[in-house]
């Protein structure tokens, strides 16, 4: 006599998939949030940006080798239809926090960042990566030069190469965000607000003022814009479809 399968199997392969949810979001940081109207991929990018080398095990880091490979996974995905990126850093290491702006702003797929709490540092042009940015009212930036840590040598050579890195990010961020570069570089450079060190620190308002960030905005006010640019590229994949059969 055929037996049928017991609906226990079911309920395995769903607190599975649960278990593989959680603790995709204690490695990673990130999660994948599927509704009716599509499926959104979570990432944040938090603490400091790790590059090359390990930082203490006491400190909050995102590490890039994590980050890159899902970027590429993410855009692959036939599964995933947009990507939301929470930042709130403290900024680190310039090529890889460079290396992972990059990638995002060369995603096809709809992309929308939030900045809450801080995005400093090489934070900044992380948040403007992304398709449309969005920062809370309470959240702050800070804009200053290129730093590096450890043994500097003073030869012509070092600085020539401080000023190409800082001409990397200038542009990178005036490309992919309306502030101008004028006003970018003067933030850069401004001095008196920093103890210590030259630049500025922006908040909300001030940062969508100048055109460094699109919107001040909240959780729900980015996943709505995701949403709209998710429907938009469905529907403008229909019509390719369309006009192809």
């Amino acid at each position: 006599m055929d037996e049928t399968k017991p609906t226990a199997e079911t309920g395995s392969e769903d607190n599975s998939d649960s278990s593989q949810r959680q603790q995709q979001l204690v490695d990673m940081g990130s999660a994948t949030i599927k509704t009716e109207r599509g499926t959104i991929h979570t990432l944040t990018i938090v603490g400091q940006v790790e590059g090359h080398q390990l930082l203490p095990p006491t400190a909050k880091t995102t590490k890039y080798e994590h980050v890159m490979p899902l970027l590429a996974a993410l855009e692959e995905s036939d599964e995933v239809d947009g990507l939301l990126v929470l930042l709130n850093t403290v900024g680190g290491d310039i090529e890889a926090g460079l290396g992972i702006a990059e990638l995002i702003s060369s995603m096809s797929k709809p992309t929308v960042s939030l900045v809450l709490g801080g995005g400093h540092s090489i934070g900044v042009p992380l948040a403007v990566s992304a398709k449309r940015s969005f920062i809370a009212p309470s959240a702050a930036m800070t804009i200053h030069p290129v730093r590096l840590n450890g043994l500097v040598i003073g030869v012509p050579q070092t600085f020539n190469y401080f000023e190409r890195i800082q001409e990397r990010i200038i542009q990178f961020v005036t490309k992919n965000s309306a502030v101008r570069r004028d006003t970018f570089t003067k933030m850069m450079l401004q001095t008196g607000e920093l103890a210590a060190d030259i630049g500025s620190v922006i908040y909300g308002e001030q940062a969508v003022a100048i055109g460094l960030i699109d919107r001040i905005g909240g959780l729900s006010d980015a996943l709505e814009c995701l949403h709209q640019m998710m429907d938009e590229a469905r529907q403008r994949k229909n019509a390719l479809r369309e006009s192809q059969s």
